[in-house]
């Protein structure tokens, strides 16, 4: 099963999985993402070909302060994030390079990566809805918008306005819909809400299961991460819930995407770009499905096990550079329908 079909060349991945790089080259990494979910990953390009990888991890608002303080003296080749709206505004920061590479162009589909060239998704993941199945039929659940319904008046979790994942949904619906009929919406999501947002999105899980709402806004591989978990508490607790694929009769379920970019400040421009195709190949892909539960970018590699249970779905098409072009007005629309 794969997300989305895309033609894509295997031979220049191949030579260049194969290549060897001299040991002088290294990649400096600004990473908002969990170490342990990055790590493996790149300790292996690094041990197959000799580059050095120094990884420094940390919020990406922090990390793109961090890029702006230093200006053109920062040590930073890549920046890494886990949202497309931070990518968007580091390079309207003027903090990435665009650049120029067919690996990248033939297997990353367009809509997945910047239109001038300046960052390039990694993994997607969906912004899906979960539900109690004790109290919800499935029948009764269809898309985002449906949320605002009066039925749904004091059932509804969701995380905080200030959350970034929460804000390219609503740039997205501001992109296909329009800033009003986005507000509408907004404004009723709030109505339902079951609590003032609070936590994370596994947060919004155990609220599930702990009667104080019925349903729930989060990204998908936060359930796949409990399902999984070494711990059997959170095995148990997201047993109690279940999945549900919005908009599938309609513009599909809204995508996000892990993405990275090059720096403006890079020193290190051809291993920093080499690094990037290598995370495209179908190797880091197919590791990005089995180990975080994350859709590849590529639609010639599959899908982990438990998303092969979940099942295939439509995916919005909308490009994803759109996350960031609407997310101050996102932020603004929040912040006046009352989104805490």
């Amino acid at each position: 099963m794969r997300l989305i079909p895309v033609t894509v060349i295997i031979l220049a991945v191949v030579l260049l999985v194969g290549q060897t790089t001299s040991a002088a080259d290294v990649v400096n990494i600004y990473s908002a993402r969990n170490e342990a979910l990055i790590k493996p990953l790149l300790d292996r390009y690094a041990e197959r070909t000799g580059v050095e990888i120094n990884l420094v991890t940390g919020s990406a608002d922090a990390l793109i302060k961090r890029l702006e303080l230093e200006g053109i003296n920062s040590p930073a080749d890549l920046l890494l994030t886990v949202d497309v709206g931070r990518l968007f505004r580091a390079k309207s920061a003027g903090l990435l390079r665009a650049v120029s590479s067919d690996i990248l162009d033939q297997n990353v589909p367009e809509i997945y990566r910047d239109s001038a060239g300046y960052w390039v998704a990694l993994s997607l993941r969906s912004r899906v809805i979960i539900y109690a199945p004790d109290r919800v039929d499935e029948s009764e659940l269809s898309s985002y918008q449906a949320l605002a319904q009066p039925k749904w008046r004091g059932r509804v979790c969701i995380r905080s306005s200030s959350n970034i994942y929460n804000q390219s949904l609503i740039a997205a619906m501001i992109a296909h819909d329009g800033r009003e009929a986005t507000e509408t919406w907004v404004r009723g999501l709030v109505n339902n809400m079951a609590r003032p947002p609070a936590g994370g999105d596994r947060d919004q899980i155990k609220a599930i299961v702990a009667g104080q709402c019925d349903v729930a806004v989060i990204n998908h591989y936060y359930l796949a991460g409990m399902l999984t978990s070494g711990l059997a508490q959170d095995r148990e607790t997201a047993e109690q819930v279940r999945l549900f694929w919005p908009d599938q009769e309609g513009r599909g379920a809204h995508i996000n995407a892990s993405g990275a970019g090059v720096t403006r400040a890079a020193k290190n421009v051809e291993a920093a770009i080499a690094l990037l195709e290598f995370l495209v190949s179908p190797e880091a892909q197919s590791w990005y499905a089995d180990t975080n539960n994350e859709y590849p970018v590529r639609g010639d590699v599959d899908n982990s096990e438990l998303q092969k249970r979940w099942g295939d779905f439509k995916a919005d098409q909308l490009a994803l550079e759109q996350l960031g072009v609407f997310n101050a007005e996102a932020v603004r629309l929040m912040d006046r329908a009352g989104w805490k």
